[in-house]
């Protein structure tokens, strides 16, 4: 029986955000705008961070790769959920929702680990500022950039084979706007025991120890600080960290809410308010704090636009 239920299973029907009909147009609208905000703030900090020269240093090295992720899952779900606002029926094929899983996943975890590798940087920066180019070498940033890939590529096709190949029922709707691990294991008709075991230990893993990273790193940053004679220099050292301490107090703190809050008071809207957020308003917001907050973003833009002016003016 389970075995003809998976045969008979090619897609699923996804609820979406809301199913009021007068809703649709003006949520559409709303979410397309964060989208094309959020492909194009960090696809100008990609190239941004690549082209220019004063930007060859490892935080903005660690801040291209952060773009990356962001643009990454926000581009796994964005799109699908804005083709549901105009479409009749909210279907993704079976397969395009392991797809979809599989690349959220990946960029999803590679950024807990890019916020971490970051908040490094900035403790070596501080607290070991003439080692600093020494220690943050080449060949360490793509090592701590390459690690979290190859480690949430493993955890992903972990994951998503895991599920995939497990029994669906008939049962085929999702009520969630992206296919969720979570909202697929309700649909199993197997022993969900070991997966859910398996989610439960690889997210206690991740968001604990690239926590503690970052909490560790934090803290030696601002004895470092407390300890400076200079407010001049207090100042400077403090405002090196506050673009990455905002992102990172955001970022940590929906998943946090998300994912720690009680089960009793756990809600499906609240779970897809908080989904919003970290997976369309986050990396819209990402791009917006490091080029308000930081001096060398905005002359690195103004250096830009002037270049791109001086060309048309010839044209």
């Amino acid at each position: 029986m389970e075995k003809q239920n998976l045969t008979m299973l090619n897609e699923f029907l996804l609820m979406g955000i809301t199913d009021h009909p007068g809703l649709q147009a003006p949520l559409f609208g709303l979410f397309l705008i964060i989208y094309t905000i959020s492909v194009v703030g960090n696809s100008g900090m990609i190239i941004l961070t690549k082209t220019d020269s004063k930007l060859q240093t490892p935080m903005y090295f660690f801040l291209r790769h952060l773009a990356i992720t962001d643009l990454g899952y926000s581009t796994a779900v964005g799109p699908k959920m804005l083709v549901n606002f105009i479409v009749d029926e909210n279907t993704i094929s079976y397969y395009f929702c392991a797809t979809q899983l599989a690349f959220f996943i990946v960029f999803i975890t590679s950024e807990l680990f890019l916020l971490s590798a970051m908040s490094y940087d900035r403790f070596v920066a501080i607290c070991n500022p003439l080692l600093y180019t020494v220690i943050m070498s080449q060949r360490t940033c793509w090592v701590l950039v390459a690690i979290p890939y190859l480690y949430s590529t493993f955890v992903s096709l972990l994951v998503t084979i895991k599920i995939f190949n497990l029994s669906f029922c008939g049962y085929n709707i999702i009520n969630h706007f992206y296919c969720d691990n979570l909202f697929l294991l309700s649909l199993l008709c197997s022993n969900t025991h070991e997966i859910e075991l398996i989610n439960l230990i690889l997210a206690s893993f991740d968001l604990i120890s690239s926590l503690l990273t970052v909490l560790v790193s934090y803290l030696l940053v601002f004895v470092a600080i407390l300890r400076m004679k200079s407010a001049e220099g207090r100042h400077k050292a403090f405002s090196t960290c506050g673009s990455h301490l905002t992102v990172v107090v955001v970022f940590y703190g929906t998943l946090i809410f998300m994912y720690m809050q009680p089960k009793s008071s756990h809600s499906f809207d609240t779970d897809k308010v908080a989904s919003i957020f970290y997976t369309l308003v986050i990396p819209m917001l990402n791009p917006l704090i490091y080029s308000l907050r930081n001096k060398d973003v905005k002359c690195a833009l103004h250096r830009t636009w002037k270049k791109i002016r001086n060309v048309f003016s010839r044209v």
